[in-house]
């Protein structure tokens, strides 16, 4: 027998699951099954497709519109454990796959969505769609089916047709590439340090974060930096070694631009000019314009005004913390002119002075365990969720932990995946992702859905995390809920398949319940003295929650200024994206002491696909709804105002996109917010 035969005999996706809730067999999944497994699906998925687009009936919602959403399971079981694993725990094998695979997706994707035939049965549904006496959540996914369609180049003709679908398929390439020269700068980096001196100023929870990475890297008995940000960061806030500040910071803003074969610059100037010729065959000026006619903005002009409300403002306090860390600096003689990478260093000094509060203090009170413990039990009291450990179950790395989510009444909800540790093989990050989307289109399907973080491991002892790490666990359990709590029928619209710059609410809105005293009075324990959070230093804490906000809300809002002035572009010809970085830095008066939180080389969420391409700016868009929206349960004088959380889960987690996000919002709100609540959460006002 031959290997591929051997694959084929043995493969899982040719075989029905009977793991505990359908989990996938993780333990019999090779690479080499993926090859076949994704033959086999693209295959049946053509079939269902043709059998849809030739049908000699006319056209009806049943045998067009909810055929498409029954189609592909197979496919769709594929993509899910292999994009999931390739960003959560790849190799060379799986990477190589992926540079095959991801092309002849977007070619799979492209015969669909611009087949006249199909469309023309889609676009008879949607010129009737008044009088087929559809559902709401059916009218929503006609309406959405149509404009994929539409989106896609359904409606051009000859070589504009295949001009696009090239493009498409190319971009599909280029992103692939782009994300892994990202990952390999990342595994390849390793900051040692030898001796003494080069521990200098480090803290007993980094000190055994830098000695777990040592000994996963081969540096047993040493201690190393990695371009993980939960080592990174606190490396940079902690260490009294300039120099070696500076190495670590340089190696973090140059992932994707250094002289080697992860360079992205040249992937960077194709995409953009791409992506501004396929917004021009498709009627757009530029591809922000194309992009954002599908989200909440509709226009660039639109998120750029939110963006440039909030810049002089955030400008303005960074630069008076720019004079306090200065001042500091000067004092200390350790700086002439504090540079990047010499901010978060000083920042944590002025902290302290201006706070009394020192990160060393409080992170012995932040477990990862109990911080898991407190997001579920915000999950309970908001929507009547519990979470139960399941032990014996297939797993994809030994360090993830899965639950079972059960209801109020013991019903079934989905299954919880947690995989909370770096390691060479993940990218960098936090994300939410799903191995099952929850739908009714045949059945009641629950869904598996998965938190990836990327805390650093401790041995030997409970891992802590920082508060903005601790934030970020509420913040993809928020997303988390988004899936997890769908109640939909339709895979289209199901979970977080909403607006790009309406999906962070769900996982922004969460974040506040982390940072409310009645939660950390509960979670945060002591890890040695099992003692609670003393008063005094909650105190300290809530009064510090804006401190260097000035600093956090320049290196975001720059990021998205940068991401909409490349997608602005109607022609990218010769663009360097070096100089355009700088030129686009340089007109909003970007302070030389901060850069952006996501440099173009490697700024994953714009370059590695389409998902936040144009759409950077939906984080500072979607805090505009959690700043209000939270301020609804302040209003009941009540976080778990039991008839306001249930307004929560039937018009935001349980809705999906089965409904407008304007009409979704204000189904929760009763109105849409401004922007001050916003400006006074980030204290810009």
């Amino acid at each position: 027998m031959t290997d591929a035969s051997a694959m084929e005999a043995t493969n899982p996706f040719f075989e029905s699951w009977d793991t505990p809730f359908g989990l996938p067999p993780f333990h019999l999944i090779l690479p080499g099954h993926f090859p076949p497994a994704f033959e086999r699906a693209l295959a049946e998925h053509r079939a269902e497709v043709e059998a849809i687009e030739t049908n000699a009936e006319e056209p009806s919602f049943a045998n067009t519109i909810h055929a498409l959403e029954e189609s592909g399971k197979a496919l769709n079981r594929v993509n899910s454990v292999f994009w999931n694993l390739v960003g959560a725990h790849t190799n060379d094998a799986l990477s190589a796959i992926e540079r095959d695979i991801a092309p002849e997706l977007a070619r799979h994707d492209n015969a669909i969505y611009m087949s006249r035939a199909l469309f023309e049965r889609v676009d008879a549904l949607f010129k009737e769609h008044g009088r087929l006496g559809l559902t709401q959540e059916q009218e929503r996914v006609l309406h959405l089916t149509h404009t994929h369609f539409v989106r896609s180049g359904a409606m051009l003709v000859g070589d504009e047709k295949e001009r696009l679908a090239a493009i498409i398929e190319r971009l599909a390439t280029l992103g692939t590439a782009f994300s892994q020269n990202v990952l390999a700068d990342e595994k390849d980096y390793m900051l040692v340090l030898e001796t003494e001196q080069d521990l200098a100023g480090l803290p007993d929870f980094l000190l055994a974060a830098t000695a777990g990475a040592a000994e996963t890297r081969g540096q047993s008995g040493k201690h190393v930096v990695t371009l993980s940000r939960s080592i990174i960061e606190p490396f940079l806030q902690f260490s009294t070694r300039r120099d070696l500040r500076e190495k670590a910071f340089t190696a973090w803003t140059m992932r994707g631009q250094n002289d080697n074969a992860n360079n992205n610059i040249g992937i960077i100037t194709e995409m953009v000019q791409l992506r501004a010729e396929r917004a021009r065959l498709l009627g757009y000026k530029s591809f922000a314009d194309f992009k954002l006619d599908d989200e909440m903005a509709k226009t660039p002009e639109a998120a750029r005004a939110l963006l440039e409300t909030v810049w002089p403002r955030a400008k303005a306090r960074a630069d008076r913390e720019r004079a306090d860390l200065q001042a500091l600096a000067d004092l200390e003689g350790g700086a002439a002119r504090i540079g990047p990478h010499d901010w978060r260093y000083y920042s944590e000094k002025v902290r302290r002075q201006r706070h009394d509060l020192d990160e060393t203090e409080l992170k012995p009170y932040l477990q990862l365990d109990h911080i898991i413990e407190a997001s579920f039990y915000t999950a309970s009291r908001l929507f009547g969720l519990s979470f139960n450990e399941i032990e014996d179950a297939p797993r994809y790395h030994e360090d993830i932990r899965i639950w079972e989510v059960t209801g109020r009444s013991g019903e079934h909800v989905g299954v919880f995946i947690g995989d909370y540790f770096n390691r060479p093989s993940k990218r960098s990050g936090a994300w939410m992702s799903a191995y099952r989307t929850q739908h009714k289109v045949d059945g009641s399907v629950r869904p598996i859905i998965v938190n990836v973080m990327n805390f650093a491991k401790a041995e030997g002892g409970p891992t802590l995390l920082s508060f903005d790490d601790a934030r970020t666990l509420f913040h993809e359990f928020g997303h988390g809920l988004h899936g997890l709590l769908s109640d939909v029928t339709y895979p289209m619209v199901a979970g977080t398949s909403v607006a790009r710059d309406f999906v962070e609410l769900p996982s922004q809105l969460y974040e506040h319940w982390f940072m409310q005293p009645e939660i950390l009075r509960k979670f945060a324990v002591h890890a040695e003295t099992g003692e609670a959070l003393p008063e005094s230093l909650l105190k300290k804490v809530m009064a510090a929650r804006n401190f260097n906000q000035g600093f956090q809300t320049v290196e975001y809002t720059a990021s998205a200024l940068v991401d909409l002035d490349y997608h602005a572009l109607a022609s990218a010809d010769n663009l360097d994206p070096v100089a355009f970085e700088a030129d686009s830095l340089a007109r909003i008066g970007m302070p030389n002491e901060i850069t952006m939180r996501h440099r173009s080389p490697h700024f994953t969420h714009v370059f590695s696909g389409d998902g936040y391409s144009s759409g950077y700016y939906s984080y500072l868009w979607s805090e505009v709804l959690d700043a209000d929206g939270f301020q609804a349960f302040v209003e009941k004088r009540d976080i778990f105002d039991p008839e306001t959380a249930q307004k929560l889960h039937d018009f935001i987690y349980s809705a999906g996109n089965s409904r407008d996000p304007v009409e979704a919002y204000m189904g929760f709100r009763g109105h849409m917010p401004a922007v001050e609540p916003l400006l006074e959460k980030r204290g810009l006002i």
